[in-house]
């Protein structure tokens, strides 16, 4: 299996495109994605329905296969992987939360025997033990006895995440994970993320529409249309005195972000607000600075 290593990429997207072909129809998801994540690294990608993030993920995952472009996972190509390849690929180098937690939980197991199911399928020796710890770490070593419908929506969330590290991966991929709970609930399902990236080093990517969420971690990545709009980094401020920092300010600040042939994506919402029509602008290039500015 061909690999492409770079030290600080964990995830590695060139011109990606992914085609799906009905009878009547051919329906293009991506359009020449290009995308990096780096290793360890704690993001979100954001969209509209349709806009193709969650292609993406399912194609990170091993669960869809790109029509063109070149997708690297911690050096593995997807494109050239055998059948036998996506299966190892799948129990050792990524996990997956869904939305829907009957995806994730088997009804008739307590939260302690879900953990240990993927384990089965490892070389995991001390699975009871291996669970315990990723219930202590979801804040639910108390329930480990629990099935399914004994735990609440947050409950059930948490203990997917256990899940999907059941088999330490590489990277943990979310498909909008607090969609189904309570604001207070989705803000210590991302608390857990947060511990969990910073403490295990694990490469997470959470595709949301609560902005709420996505805001919260270290770069948003926003695709319109099958491509990159539009980026945000956090910027941290610390508050301090003379002597101590009392706490910080976490702020993003957004970059709009431009393909390989120069274009760049602008939202349809500021558009609008430009009184743009037809698709034309106007560009001026005035100080160092370029303007865009609706047709007269």
């Amino acid at each position: 299996m061909s690999e492409n290593r770079d030290d600080n990429l964990i995830i590695k997207c060139d011109n990606l495109v992914k085609i799906y072909k009905t009878k009547d129809s051919e329906v293009m998801a991506l359009q020449g994605l290009d995308m990096n994540v780096e290793n360890g690294e704690l993001m979100a990608i954001v969209g509209k329905s349709g806009s193709g993030k969650s292609t993406f993920l399912n194609m990170v995952g091993g669960l869809d296969k790109p029509s063109a472009g070149r997708l690297f996972v911690d050096g593995k190509d997807l494109f050239k992987m055998s059948n036998q390849d996506l299966i190892e690929y799948k129990k050792k180098t990524v996990g997956f939360v869904w939305q829907n937690n009957a995806r994730n939980l088997f009804p008739y197991l307590n939260a302690i025997q879900n953990i240990q199911v993927p384990m089965i399928f490892t070389s995991h020796r001390k699975r009871k033990e291996e669970a315990q710890k990723l219930l202590e770490m979801v804040g639910l070593a108390h329930r480990k006895h629990s099935r399914l419908g004994e735990l609440s929506g947050g409950e059930q969330q948490r203990i997917a995440i256990a899940i999907a590290l059941a088999n330490n991966p590489k990277v943990l991929l979310a498909d909008e994970p607090t969609g189904s709970v309570d604001v207070q609930t989705s803000n210590y399902i991302l608390d857990v993320f947060r511990e969990l990236n910073r403490n295990l080093k694990t490469t997470i990517v959470i595709v949301t529409h609560d902005m709420g969420l996505a805001r919260k971690v270290n770069r948003v990545v926003s695709i319109q249309d099958g491509k990159i709009s539009s980026e945000m980094h956090a910027r941290i401020s610390y508050q301090s005195d003379m002597e101590n920092v009392t706490g910080f300010e976490e702020e993003h600040d957004e970059f709009a972000v431009l393909d390989r042939a120069g274009r760049l994506q602008l939202p349809s919402e500021m558009l609008e607000k430009m009184g743009v029509e037809n698709n034309k602008v106007r560009l001026e290039y005035v100080n160092d600075t370029i303007v865009i500015k609706p047709v007269d």
